[in-house]
């Protein structure tokens, strides 16, 4: 274990792909470069709000951390190996193209060394600061979006969803001015900076921005860069190299969102820039976890009245994302046909994973493309008609068996009730019995144990998730008393997300009155 101030950093994008080498921030647009080096922007006052454990050991990183590591963490010191860098990407924005985009305030330090030389994940720092993508941004953060960006981070991977990891939450000890919902209402806000962790921050834009410059040599220099670091099994492919990354994108995007929509989160901003190359989940801006189960529900109050990116929408939209990255990748000659293909087999992957998903949280062995179509369609009719809470409606479908009494089983289903929103009606409830006549017919086909099924259904689906009235209570508790008491505990809470934490019950319950109306809570924004 060594300090952060004593890592050593490698910078293999810097050192292979072309770039702008100078360390200049002022906007600008950049053609034909990968990325543009620029230095973080020091913190005035520096200080420790909270980091992951588990991350920093992962990392090799000794704990806790120093005040120099915190220094690094927050952009005020570089160490000496790091050559810090911003992306440049492209990307389409709410369907439209937007042309250049880039890292506006990200700035990547570069991969870590163990003790042994190898690599490990590259560290980036989110709100440190102009780069030249900026634009007429500042660079900074608010506290509000990095406590939820640290916590969405480590909720997602605990939850075991592909995810950027997050290494700490820094205070800068200054002020930022935002307009939350871009009404003419600014507010100053404490500053913050993530520091997060990934194998690799490319993102689609990344080719898609050479693409708009018909750039094929540096779109080239840039998938063999990844192929030879992330896909090494897929280098010596020659020239079907190409479509068979492109296919392997597909299958991981296919799998990311399939886990997306078992524990119901929603990304909110899935424009092509916040794809991820390798899978994962990346940029958490307005998300949020479904409560109420609506599949037309969006966290962003800028995709209203559209709902393009809302829960029901995100798969369609991830193919829709990889058209424009196969569009990208046409630019290169002579592969259209296959990368087709590759756009069917993310249809047919996304359609596997999706029925093994739902069987894994139903309890059941299998469910069939073509003959539970309808039983799929009634059970998320159901769920709508009553307004449940998706989280605690399954958590509590693992109580209801066939085998038992009818009187055993009024219980179950007196908890199933419990899970809605709104008084049912006798209509609602009537449907809800003949689905579970259904999904007694399919539980009885393959007999197991009980506390096998619940054991089995409560694996993939989790008793707690990060609600967005738990950020808002904890962003409200550092701002206005500088405590992080709620924050420690939800975040223990966070990292045994299908464990029952008796203790710790009061954070596995339906939405609070008060947050159906709470700006920052029931209504966010891409304001961060």
């Amino acid at each position: 274990m060594r300090s952060l101030s004593e890592a050593t950093f490698h910078n293999p994008f810097v050192d292979a792909l072309p770039g702008d080498p100078g360390t200049r921030v002022e906007s600008r647009f950049t053609p034909h470069v990968c990325f543009s080096r620029v230095s973080p922007t020091p913190s005035p006052h520096p200080s420790l709000i909270i980091a992951s454990e588990e991350v920093a050991h992962a990392l090799g990183l000794s704990w806790p951390f120093k005040e120099e590591d915190v220094k690094i963490l927050s952009g005020s010191l570089v160490p000496p190996s790091s050559k810090p860098y911003a992306l440049c990407y492209g990307g389409h924005q709410f369907g439209h193209w937007a042309g250049q985009l880039g890292d506006g305030r990200a700035i990547t330090l570069g991969a870590l060394k163990d003790l042994n030389g190898k690599e490990e994940d590259e560290l980036q720092l989110k709100g440190v600061g102009r780069t030249p993508y900026s634009r007429t941004a500042d660079g900074k953060a608010v506290l509000r979006s990095s406590v939820r960006e640290f916590l969405a981070s480590e909720a997602m991977h605990h939850l075991g969803v592909p995810t950027t990891r997050a290494l700490a939450l820094i205070d800068t000890g200054e002020n930022v001015l935002r307009d939350m919902f871009y009404d003419g209402n600014p507010r100053a806000e404490p500053g913050a900076v993530v520091a997060r962790v990934s194998p690799c921050f490319l993102r689609f834009g990344n080719f898609e921005i050479l693409a708009a410059q018909s750039d094929q040599k540096i779109m080239l220099e840039l998938l063999d860069w990844i192929l030879e670091r992330h896909f090494p099994h897929l280098k010596d492919k020659g020239e079907k190299r190409i479509s068979l990354w492109f296919k392997e994108v597909c299958a991981r995007t296919a799998f990311l969102i399939a886990q997306w929509l078992r524990v119901g989160f929603v990304h909110g901003v899935m424009n092509t820039d916040n794809m991820s190359l390798l899978g994962e989940t990346i940029d958490y801006g307005p998300y949020g976890w479904l409560e109420e189960y609506d599949p037309s529900w969006t966290p962003n109050t800028t995709d209203l009245p559209g709902r393009r990116y809302c829960f029901g929408r995100q798969a369609p939209i991830a193919l829709w994302n990889l058209e424009c990255l196969a569009a990208a990748l046409n630019v290169l000659p002579g592969h259209e046909e296959d990368l087709q293909e590759g756009l069917l087999f993310f249809r047919q992957r996304f359609e596997k994973e999706f029925l093994e998903m739902m069987a894994r949280k139903l309890g059941i062995a299998s469910l069939g493309e073509t003959e539970d179509t309808d039983f799929l369609r009634r059970l998320d009719e159901v769920m709508q008609n009553l307004h449940v809470d998706m989280t605690l409606f399954y958590r509590k479908l693992s109580e209801w068996d066939p085998r038992r009494t009818p009187g055993e089983n009024q219980r179950a289903l007196e908890d199933l009730v419990e899970t809605c929103y709104t008084p049912p009606s006798a209509k609602n409830l009537g449907d809800l019995e003949m689905w579970l006549e259904s999904y007694a017919e399919k539980i009885l086909r393959a007999p197991q144990e009980m506390e096998e099924r619940r054991q089995r259904m409560n694996r993939a689906n989790p008793k707690y998730i990060l609600r967005n009235s738990m950020a808002f209570l904890i962003s409200r508790q550092l701002e206005e008393k500088k405590d992080d008491t709620l924050l420690k505990e939800i975040f223990a809470v966070l990292k045994n997300p299908y464990d029952e934490q008796s203790a710790l019950e009061k954070w596995a319950q339906k939405r609070p009155a008060w947050a159906a109306e709470q700006p920052g809570s029931s209504t966010l924004s891409c304001s961060s």
